[in-house]
């Protein structure tokens, strides 16, 4: 990779951070700098205190600006607003501009669209004092509005991560196409997701969205023991609430729990809104354990004594918990949605049964519970596929490419040779 005399100076930008289903933020965020590049954080809110689950988290919120809390002070934002009128009231306006036209519509639309205003004000002097060159947002809701706007008014270019699916429920409101237009470029997560990006973009702009993966540290992971010979270890790692489908892997359960199959079992890490229903479900079904939110350290530990991962999701982009799963040698059962074929090869890697229909699920892990040679097959074979494909470190050094303008017209390199 070229040297540089100065490093790249970039922000990263997105609604709540550090937060625990956004760990893959932080991992970015982290190969991007051990790859020279200065990277500073923000994010308009600060997460609960729940959401802290681990030193890496302690830590980025202490590095943080929060846009939220400055903008909250009269004084900050009526300062930094009159700053940039008297540097550039040509830039000022036009960004006020920008904000009216790309609101939602009505009085709501246009409401919040002027609080977006209002942070980006914030957030621009903010980045002007530290000479930050490039914006980079994940996520293309508010958070993204607000990216958009701030790159207007500092005069800087700007991107973003389309990850899905909650973006592409609403991509006109969101004016997705116009935040694709402005880009310097759109990371899209999968082929999937570039492929929901060019439904609401104007093919002019459709060599701005290049593939970038999020990735996994696989050294980071161990290597699944896979003891037990019969039965099932399941896993699942990720909110509780209702896209995630565990009212159909429930059901799946008590469909296996009636066969006498008490030999497969389910841990669950994470919260939710369906906590409550969970406790009281495993409560009747048995041999399901809730551990609530837990650590990256926490999760890597967990995988390694799991037998297989199910992740039974409604609606998804390119899962990461998958990866970590895959990383560490585990078979996952999966949902024909979103990215998730990308990553996972239905027999190989893994199992993928349409997302809804408890029956398919239900073979599914009893194929694999009745199978452990299978199951370590598929381990391997997903293990490579991680290491060749979703590697963060990789996955940086073509980040880099795209902000320092070096990727020319490639829509992602190629992966490494193994």
């Amino acid at each position: 990779m070229p040297t540089s005399t100065s490093p790249l100076k970039l922000a990263y930008l997105t609604g709540h951070y550090p937060k625990a289903s956004h760990t893959f933020i932080e991992r970015e965020i982290r190969a991007l700098r051990r790859h020279r590049a200065e990277v500073f954080t923000a994010s308009i809110r600060k997460p609960d205190a729940a959401e802290i689950i681990g030193a890496e988290e302690e830590e980025a919120l202490a590095e943080t600006f929060y846009v939220l809390a400055e903008a909250r002070n009269p004084l900050r934002l009526a300062g930094a607003h009159l700053g940039h009128l008297a540097r550039r009231p040509g830039r000022w306006v036009s960004t006020l501009v920008l904000a009216l036209r790309t609101g939602r519509p009505g009085f709501k639309g246009l409401l919040w669209q002027m609080f977006y205003f209002a942070e980006a004000g914030v957030l621009a002097d903010h980045l002007r004092r530290r000479e930050v060159t490039h914006l980079h947002n994940h996520f293309a809701d508010a958070s993204a509005n607000v990216a958009m706007l701030t790159a207007e008014l500092a005069d800087i270019p700007f991107s973003f991560t389309l990850h899905g699916p909650a973006e592409l429920f609403e991509p006109e409101s969101w004016q997705l196409g116009t935040k694709i237009a402005r880009s310097a470029f759109t990371a899209c997560i999968s082929h999937f997701a570039r492929s929901q990006a060019m439904l609401f973009s104007d093919p002019a702009d459709w060599p701005k969205l290049r593939i970038v993966h999020c990735g996994v540290i696989p050294e980071r992971y161990g290597t699944a023991t896979h003891q037990n010979q019969s039965g099932l270890n399941l896993l699942f790692v990720g909110r509780l609430t209702g896209i995630k489908g565990l009212r159909v892997l429930f059901a799946a359960l008590e469909s296996l729990r009636a066969d006498g199959r008490t030999d497969i079992t389910l841990t669950l890490i994470g919260d939710g809104d369906d906590r409550a229903w969970a406790e009281a479900e495993a409560a009747r079904l048995g041999g399901i354990t809730l551990l609530g939110f837990r650590s990256q350290t926490d999760v890597a530990a967990a995988l390694e004594d799991a037998d297989a991962l199910v992740l039974p999701s409604f609606a998804e982009g390119v899962p990461v918990v998958l990866m970590e799963a895959m990383a560490t040698g585990l078979p996952v059962i999966a949902t024909q949605v979103g990215g998730v074929s990308e990553l996972v090869e239905e027999g190989v890697s893994g199992r993928i049964v349409a997302p809804g229909n408890v029956a398919a699920l239900t073979g599914a892990i009893t194929d694999l519970a009745d199978d452990p040679a299978s199951r370590a097959g598929m381990g391997r074979a997903g293990r490579a596929k991680v290491a060749a494909e979703f590697n963060v470190e990789n996955e940086a050094l073509w980040l880099l490419d795209l902000f320092e303008g070096r990727a020319g017209d490639r829509l992602r390199p190629e992966a490494p040779q193994a």
